[in-house]
Order: structure tokens, then C-alpha cells, then sequence
């Protein structure tokens, strides 16, 4: 019997992941989006409790973070309500992490000088944790150089920065210093806090990915294609990226998924655009290979330079073979590490180990998409994953899950294989 894969082994992690997050909010017309930010920490299943200094409610009311969030929210330094007048201790111990956004040009000066004079900058001195900061301005105030040094001499002490968005701002400038998104903050902190937890098992590699399902025309408005949605594709781009890859992610037809972030995206279309993409990356110096894209096996032998006419009841289409992304790569490039997938209705292992072997494969992941809970357009898949006879590892069961989960639990593989 296959063995069932655990992905939650205590020796794949370096540290607990973060539960507590300290949320300082300095004084500054992006203060409105700390709010959001606030409210989709605890839905993404963080504890929140805000610190706000005296900029920031000039902005925003602490009614409103202590509503969002539960907690009652810190204003204040010497508080002999908050134990014992120790508040600001009890904050820094209780943090797994605190992230400040937005944060103003005198709250960077203050944190570059090390000062301690209110209850935001005495944390971050007195935590053990981890700091983001989101830095969010003027464009010529974020462009001053005194802000970029004290930009980077927070970078040398340890902080870690969020760059600002570029765009129109409140005061009618455009330039750089815009407070990201809520959604996108959110997706750099989820990201940081994996990535801390996580062992970085695939450190500096540099991975390619293919994605989605490819487009083969017919004519200017019609098209040959499958039903891939791209999803196992790019959640294993965000989690090779989660365990330090440097990911290109390849993306046909037209992939209707925001880009991860952190990860090279390239969209294509046809099959032999994809083809051309996975050499460009292969000659780049690609380092393991992983294939999930649906790609068209056929194309017309001859795409109509204009829209076909209804004309009449039939009509045939001459079909040629489309090239084999995965093989080529792998018979010309043998020390690339190559991982394949194999969507199938019958005899999943019998055309899952055909393919491992005829491709020259280092491992494969193989799923039934005759299932209706799994598959194509689904959140969640379930896999089988066999390994090229070299490597003398038994076929591992990956239980449906998630496709995010999915994907952890292939990459863990990946980086215990390589």
C-alpha cells in the first residue's frame, strides 16, 4: 500500500507560524486602510490588537479599531491601567509580529534613531519579534534622502520594509508612496509569515512552472482548448516561492489568476508558445521543471486567416500533433529536475508510470479528474505521486485537500527528493 503523506512533519518547521500581530497606525491619510487591513487579518486567523499614535487618530478613532479587532486599542506610553503600567512590555511579549501600516516619515526617523518616547517605538525596541513596515507618504517626501537613509539603516537593523505603491495620491501628486492595498498587504504578511515557518528547502533554486490550459486556434474568434483553470499551477508557484524558489510561472490561455506575488509571470497562448517559453527559461538556467499545464495534444493544421463562415452542416477540421513541452525539455536538458502531472479517467498508475518512464521524469503527480469533487475548476484535488526508479522511493498518497495544501505537500516532496 502506498504511504499516506503527513504535511504537518515538526522537522519541516523552523518556528510556530504567527497567531499575534501588533498593528501600529501612524498618522497619515492611508490610516483609513489599516482599518480593512485590521479586519482581514482576523479573517485570515490572526489575533489583532492595535497600537495608534497621536497622528494616527487624527485620522481614524481607536472606537473604530477596538470594534473591527475586540481588543482595546493602545494610545498611550505610561498607561497604569495596563499591567501595572507595564503595557508596552506585555505588548512586545505578547507579539508574534507587528506590522506597521502605514507608517509616516517621522515614525521611520524615530525607529532609525532608536527612540523610545511613545508606545509604538518602545514595542518595537522591546519586542522580540519580527517588524513590517509600510511605509506611506508624499512622493517627494518618500523620494527625500534623509527618508531613503533612514529606509535603509531600518533594513540594516533588522526591519522589514514594504515598498509603497506608485500612483495618484490625496494630495493630487503622482509618484511612489501610496499605502498598498489592504489585500495586498495582507498577502505580503501571509507570505512573510510562511515563509519564517517554513524550512526554505528549495533556498535560491530557480523553478519553472507551466500553467492553465492552452489555446489553439481555429480562426480569428474561435479556438480548440480544455478546461484547466491554472489553480494547482499557481498554487505551486506561491508555495515554491514560499520555500525561497525563484519561480517563473508560465500561464496559457489566457489564466484569468492574479500573479503571486514575488513570482515571474509570462502568458502565453498556444502550445507552441508555451514550448518556446520553457526554452527561454530552460537556456536562463531553470533548475527543476514542473508541468501542470493542460496542453492542447492537438492544433489545426491550418488556422483560417478569417472567421469560418456557417455555410454549412458539417465541417472538418484537419488536425496536426501539437510539440511535447515536457519531454523535449527533459530530453534535452537532463539536468533540469523534472516533475510531470498526469490528468487521467482510467488506469491512473498504469498511464501515470508509462509517462514517468517515456518522459524521462523525476517524479509525477497523477489524479483522477474523472471525479467530480476534484480536478479541473475545482479548489481541491487529490493526487498520487510516483518517483523515477533511481530515486527507490514508494508511490505517496496526497489525500484530497486544498490545492494550496496540495501543493505544500508536492514542493516538501520536491525538496526532500532533489
Amino acid at each position: 500500500m502506498s504511504p499516506i503523506f503527513t504535511p504537518l512533519d515538526p522537522s519541516q518547521h523552523l518556528t510556530k507560524q504567527a497567531s499575534n500581530i501588533v498593528l501600529g497606525i501612524t498618522g497619515g491619510i492611508a490610516a483609513y486602510k489599516a482599518a480593512i487591513l485590521a479586519r482581514l487579518l482576523i479573517k485570515a486567523g490572526f489575533a489583532v490588537r492595535v497600537i495608534m499614535t497621536q497622528g494616527a487618530q487624527q485620522f481614524i478613532t481607536p472606537l473604530t479599531l477596538q470594534a473591527l479587532t475586540g481588543n482595546a486599542v493602545h494610545t498611550e506610553l505610561l498607561d497604569t491601567a495596563a499591567e501595572a503600567g507595564m503595557g508596552h512590555i506585555e505588548l512586545a511579549k505578547w507579539a508574534d509580529l507587528v506590522v506597521i501600516a502605514p507608517a509616516s516619515a517621522n515614525t521611520l526617523a524615530r525607529l532609525a534613531m532608536g527612540m523610545a518616547d511613545d508606545l509604538l517605538s518602545t514595542v518595537c525596541l522591546a519586542t522580540t519579534a519580527n517588524v513590517i513596515i509600510a511605509p506611506a507618504m508624499n512622493q517627494q517626501m518618500w523620494a527625500h534622502p534623509a527618508v531613503q537613509l533612514n529606509v535603509q539603516t531600518l533594513s540594516d537593523l533588522g526591519y522589514h520594509l514594504i515598498d509603497p505603491d506608485s500612483g495618484v495620491q490625496a494630495c493630487g501628486d503622482t509618484g511612489a508612496g501610496r499605502l498598498p492595498e489592504p489585500e495586498a498587504l495582507l498577502e505580503h504578511i501571509e507570505q512573510f509569515v510562511t515563509q519564517q515557518s517554513l524550512v526554505q528547502c528549495l533556498a535560491g533554486k530557480q523553478v519553472t512552472i507551466t500553467a492553465g490550459p492552452t489555446v489553439e486556434a481555429i480562426d480569428p474568434v474561435r479556438f480548440l482548448s480544455n478546461h484547466s483553470t491554472g489553480k494547482m499551477g499557481f498554487a505551486l508557484a506561491k508555495a515554491c516561492r514560499d520555500v525561497g524558489a525563484q519561480v517563473t510561472l508560465i500561464a496559457g490561455g489566457k489564466v484569468a489568476l492574479p500573479t503571486p506575488m514575488g513570482v515571474q509571470r509570462v502568458d502565453v497562448l498556444s502550445a507552441e508558445d508555451m514550448l518556446q517559453a520553457a526554452i527561454d527559461a530552460a537556456q536562463a538556467g531553470c533548475e527543476i521543471f514542473i508541468a501542470t499545464a493542460a496542453v492542447a495534444d492537438y492544433r489545426t493544421r491550418d488556422a483560417a486567416p478569417q472567421k469560418i463562415k456557417k455555410t454549412q452542416d458539417t465541417m472538418t477540421l484537419a488536425l496536426v500533433k501539437n510539440p511535447d513541452i515536457l519531454a523535449h525539455i527533459s530530453h534535452n536538458y537532463p539536468a533540469i529536475f523534472m516533475v510531470g502531472f498526469a490528468a487521467e479517467t482510467q488506469d491512473v498508475e498504469k498511464y501515470a508510470k508509462g509517462k514517468l518512464a517515456a518522459k524521462k521524469l523525476d517524479m509525477i503527480a497523477c489524479n483522477d479528474v474523472s471525479r467530480k469533487d476534484i480536478g479541473f475548476a475545482s479548489d481541491e484535488n487529490a493526487m498520487t505521486v510516483y518517483f523515477a526508479a533511481a530515486y527507490q522511493k514508494a508511490a505517496v498518497v496526497l489525500d484530497k485537500a486544498s490545492k494550496a495544501a496540495i501543493a505544500q505537500q508536492l514542493v516538501t516532496l520536491i525538496g526532500n527528493t532533489i
